[in-house]
């Protein structure tokens, strides 16, 4: 999509509204034109990653005037995903997210990620040969994996992020607030994801008394204890204590089944102060 001068300026808006409608989802926002939804899009932005990458927040582009941002949000579908590039040519987004609407008229964040452009990359997502794993969801490259365990990073992770969750959040609460709605859904696809979004107030509709359970099971004498055997490299004694080394184990199967069956929600302005691992450090 083309940026143009004529785009609506939704940055301050208490509602997402449209020739006096106001819009209720995703699906309706895709049938906008080209630079109304944009701009409608552009709202879930972090300036802050605009400004240390020197990308014009009005235009999108760097110094050289290329445009380094996509949103894509095709006419007829119920989701969109924003890409954001700091350079051109990067093998990896600096920012993904992808959001849709739910069967219910709800909201839901499907994925999101902010990555480090200048830290090392694991190719836990793909083979020396370039073909690519699926983030190990079906095979894994786990040379890659034990090397990002060593670096500190978690599952799924081939690079470093930067910290945003914290300020990411607020903005979700924002964007589907102009819509009307009052929660959001998330779905954590890693054991560490979902304690980070207890972290940051989300709530469970599915899979609280199983984080519950694991974090039971991983106490000395219970079950996932015992399993942490020296078998695997994820499998180390100690890794109980920490949310990552956890995360690890669950990632090398340890639970006996993948991690899934976990939704969680966050309702705008309100913490559910939810902690299934009390006093956990990463």
């Amino acid at each position: 999509m083309n940026p143009s001068p004529s785009a609506p300026d939704f940055n301050t808006a208490r509602r997402f509204v449209v020739e006096g409608l106001p819009l209720y989802s995703i699906r309706s926002i895709n049938e906008l034109d080209a630079a109304t939804q944009e701009a409608i899009y552009r709202t879930l932005v972090p300036d802050e990653l605009l400004l240390q990458y020197y990308i014009d927040p009005r235009t999108l582009c760097n110094l050289a005037g290329d445009r380094l941002v996509q949103f894509i949000g095709a006419t007829g579908t119920s989701s969109f995903e924003i890409k954001l590039w700091h350079q051109i040519g990067a093998q990896d987004p600096l920012f993904y997210l992808q959001m849709a609407d739910t069967a219910n008229n709800q909201l839901s964040v499907l994925f999101f990620v902010v990555n480090d452009p200048n830290s090392p990359r694991f190719d836990i997502d793909r083979y020396r040969d370039g073909e690519m794993t699926k983030f190990s969801t079906e095979q894994r490259n786990t040379e890659a994996e034990v090397a990002a365990m060593k670096a500190g990073l978690a599952p799924d992770q081939a690079r470093r992020g930067l910290r945003l969750t914290r300020k990411l959040i607020p903005s979700f609460e924002a964007f589907v607030s102009r819509l009307g709605h009052q929660i959001f859904f998330m779905e954590p696809l890693g054991y560490h994801t979902a304690l980070l979004f207890e972290r940051y107030g989300c709530a469970y509709t599915h899979g609280r008394a199983k984080m519950e359970w694991i974090n039971r099971e991983f106490r000395p004498g219970g079950t996932l204890y015992h399993r942490l055997d020296n078998s695997t490299p994820f499998r180390r004694p100690g890794a109980e204590a920490t949310i990552r080394g956890r995360s690890w184990a669950i990632h090398d199967g340890i639970l006996g089944e993948c991690f899934t069956s976990v939704q969680m929600y966050r309702r705008v302005g309100t913490s559910a102060n939810i902690c299934t691992f009390p006093n956990a450090t990463w």
